[in-house]
């Protein structure tokens, strides 16, 4: 685990339809329903074109993208994830993930168990590919993997994840031959895995700038991740790694912060912290035009970039969601594997991607020189769990249209995940990407997130 004492110097895009085709052909149709022609976009919804000129520089130097292409590729994305999620209800059991690919093009990939499924899939514009196993069953098999952790040791397989574009489990393992007896321990089928012989030792990466550095005890630093409020109550989200259960903090101005209200870690990396009086929970990244307008979950493939008080703003990509990694301490679950790089110091700040909230750093391996792999837990469980509503710059995605008639089981503040569903305005609606709700989205205003059923 590295950290350091308190003494240690810390340093509205065109095109955004572009992958929408009305309906589903085939087997895959039945209750789905084309999106509105005059509905905004999901660019327009997750107000892709407010990404900092922080990020865009950041992307410049690691994804080699002018700013237009960045912002294009954002646009990509955020479209691309729209349409996986309606492909993704389409296809139900037979669904096994889908990916982004290319600096500007944002191909999508969707996979599917069934072969009958290509041609409504790429009816929707993406690109099919047909595989062995759905998602619900490496999940199942992941999920087996993540109990098996808790009683027996990982530490030399201490990364494991779904990995969409193999359609695996893989297991990184440093000793190749551990992998077997996990497996045996977990009950998990060996036909499901792909074991990858790896040196990645990951480990907690302290001391990270998310908006500003704060102090722990008066000893160790770490970094905001996302502020946010509980009622009237500001605070901000961080990892559970920084500090425990009542561990008092100061600003970086040494000034008396607040308190840690709850902290777990291993098993996730999440924490929040209440803070005074004198605190302002504010929509913004390490204090720049870095502004935060939502939690949108970002696609497999999708660009992110991370800040920190050590490397400051450094991007890559998701390459998988709902990952496992085996610290020194023990195994963190759920977490997001990418390829951004970090270093010590760099622990616990933002993940963003585009202006949408993605999580708080946790660990990972490599440097900012040659490179590495970081972990992000995710920001929403960390919402859901503490009854926390991030802090964003607006309500919602500009004119919210006609709402409708509010009643139903729809709620601003409620984080919702894919397949989740909710009535509102006496109509059904599921949800297609993982997010916080807040005023402005409500369902039949956003069908980048929800499609009514």
């Amino acid at each position: 685990m590295l950290h350091r004492h308190a003494r240690a110097a810390g340093a509205a895009v065109a095109a955004a339809g572009a992958l929408l085709v009305a309906g589903l052909s085939g087997s895959a149709s039945a209750g789905v329903r084309p999106v509105p022609p005059t509905a905004p976009g999901a660019a327009q919804t997750m107000r892709t074109a407010d990404a900092p000129p922080a990020l865009l520089r950041a992307m410049r130097r690691d994804l080699g993208l002018t700013a237009p292409q960045a912002r294009h590729r954002l646009v990509n994305e955020a479209e691309a994830g729209a349409t996986a999620g309606r492909l993704r209800v389409a296809l139900g059991a037979r669904f096994a993930g889908a990916w982004v690919r290319g600096a500007e093009s944002g191909t999508l990939t969707v996979a599917t168990t069934d072969a009958r499924d290509a041609a409504a899939i790429r009816a929707r514009g993406a690109r099919a590919v047909v595989v062995r196993h759905s998602l619900a069953s490496l999940d199942a098999a992941k999920g087996r993997l993540d109990r098996a952790a808790g009683r027996h040791a990982t530490t030399d397989t201490p990364v494991w994840y779904v990995d969409v574009r193999t359609n695996a489990l893989v297991v990184q393992a440093v000793r190749p031959a551990a992998v077997r007896p996990l497996l045996a321990a977990a009950g998990v089928d060996p036909a499901l895995v792909r074991s990858v012989k790896s040196a990645e030792r990951p480990r907690p990466l302290y001391d990270l700038r998310g908006g500003d550095a704060y102090y722990i005890d008066s000893s160790t630093r770490c970094s905001i991740g996302f502020p946010v409020t509980r009622g009237t109550q500001q605070g901000f989200a961080s990892a559970g790694h920084c500090g425990r259960a009542g561990s008092t903090t100061t600003g970086s101005n040494r000034v008396a912060q607040g308190t840690f209200q709850a902290s777990v870690f291993p098993g996730n990396d999440m924490s929040w912290v209440a803070a005074n009086g004198n605190w302002t929970a504010t929509p913004y990244v390490n204090g720049s035009s870095a502004q935060v307008t939502g939690s949108t979950q970002a696609t497999v493939g999708a660009s992110v970039c991370r800040s920190g008080s050590t490397t400051g703003w450094h991007c890559g990509t998701v390459q998988q969601l709902n990952s496992s990694v085996t610290y020194q301490e023990g195994t963190v679950s759920g977490v997001t594997r990418t390829s951004v790089c970090a270093e010590p110091g760099d622990s616990g700040g933002s993940f963003i991607s585009g202006s949408q909230a993605q999580g708080v750093t946790s660990g990972g391996s490599g440097d900012c020189t040659s490179g590495g792999t970081t972990f992000f837990q995710p920001v929403n469980p960390i919402l859901q769990s503490y009854g926390l509503t991030l802090k964003t710059t607006a309500s919602g995605p500009g004119d919210p249209g006609d709402p409708g008639n509010p009643g139903g089981t729809w709620s601003a503040g409620t984080v919702y995940q894919a397949g989740d569903t909710v009535t509102y305005g006496g109509a059904d609606y599921r949800c297609l990407q993982g997010h916080q709700a807040q005023p402005g989205w409500e369902p039949p205003n956003v069908p980048a997130l929800w499609q009514r059923v």
